[in-house]
């Protein structure tokens, strides 16, 4: 068990088809919110939680990925010779001296368990992250981030945490949930899971608490991936290790306080660029007007 996360997996080896054509040729993690790609706000909110090396699992054709967070030798020195410093800045320092990037393959598409399977020669048996590069979480101006906050109760408990949200009853049928054996979480705590249930009829669902793309996992996770068995989708899915993982050890559900936009499907990546967008100082006030005159 560590007592600090250090290592993240981020699967990037999707296909983007929620999102096609945009993702055609680039990749969906490479599509901007506002001036930076979505995987750019996911890994420095991975940075932000003190995690230093980043494993991301990738295929053909997603080199763009490595490529914007490896150096760009002409385009900054283009942009010192015309002074243009806050520009260079905004490039040259898209990555702290102390994070370290690392792609691995995942020949094929055999799931979300595999992906992360893909993972465990640089992984090995230490406790890790898993963070879904979709999926962008928004907390209000001054607020801890709910990654670093999910880091923190992973420290003082030494239980592997599960990040969950509520989604409208009615819609339970389409998510992973949770139950956590009728206990209410209070947002920003943490709470023990009982088992995990996949897209439950909405009469059967044991809470509303869906699971969102961030996982704090013990290494323990990477055996069991070797043992679990295609399931949904003739894929390995990681929630059937975790649920495996629940007949002998802990794991708890972390409430988040912020707000989730799924950038994988075409109207959550709108939404995140309205809502990115109304908070940028250099777009904040034009796209406010822009609204304000809309004839909606």
């Amino acid at each position: 068990m560590n007592s600090v996360i250090k290592k993240a997996v981020i699967p990037v080896a999707g296909l983007g088809t929620r999102v096609l054509p945009a993702s055609k040729a680039i990749p969906k993690e490479m599509m901007p919110v506002v001036d930076k790609p979505v995987i750019q706000y996911v890994i420095e909110e991975a940075v932000a939680a003190g995690i230093s090396e980043i494993v991301l699992v990738t295929r053909s054709g997603k080199s763009a990925i490595e490529d914007h967070f490896d150096c760009h030798y002409e385009l900054e020195a283009e942009l010192e010779r015309k002074g243009k410093t806050d520009i260079l800045n905004s490039v040259r320092n898209i990555l702290p001296s102390q994070v370290s990037i690392t792609a691995v393959r995942q020949h094929q598409a055999l799931g979300l368990g595999h992906a992360v399977l893909c993972a465990a020669p640089i992984i090995g048996d230490e406790d890790f992250a898993v963070l879904l590069p979709d999926m962008l979480i928004a907390c209000a101006p001054g607020q801890e981030a709910d990654l670093s906050a999910m880091t923190e109760a992973y420290r003082q408990s030494g239980i592997g945490q599960i990040m969950v949200e509520p989604v409208p009853e009615e819609k339970v049928d389409r998510y992973g949930i949770v139950d956590c054996s009728g206990v209410k979480i209070a947002p920003g705590e943490s709470a023990a899971i009982a088992r995990m249930v996949e897209k439950p009829n909405v009469n059967e669902a044991p809470s509303n608490l869906s699971i969102n793309g961030r996982y704090i996992l013990p290494g323990r996770i990477m055996q069991l991936l070797t043992q679990t068995r295609p399931g949904a989708g003739g894929e390995i899915q990681l929630t059937d290790a975790m649920a495996t993982f629940l007949d002998e050890g802990e794991l708890e559900a972390f409430h988040m306080r912020g707000k989730t936009y799924d950038c994988g499907n075409k109207a959550g990546y709108l939404q995140a660029n309205l809502a990115y967008g109304l908070n940028h100082p250099e777009t904040a006030a034009a796209l406010k007007d822009f609204i304000r005159d809309l004839d909606l």
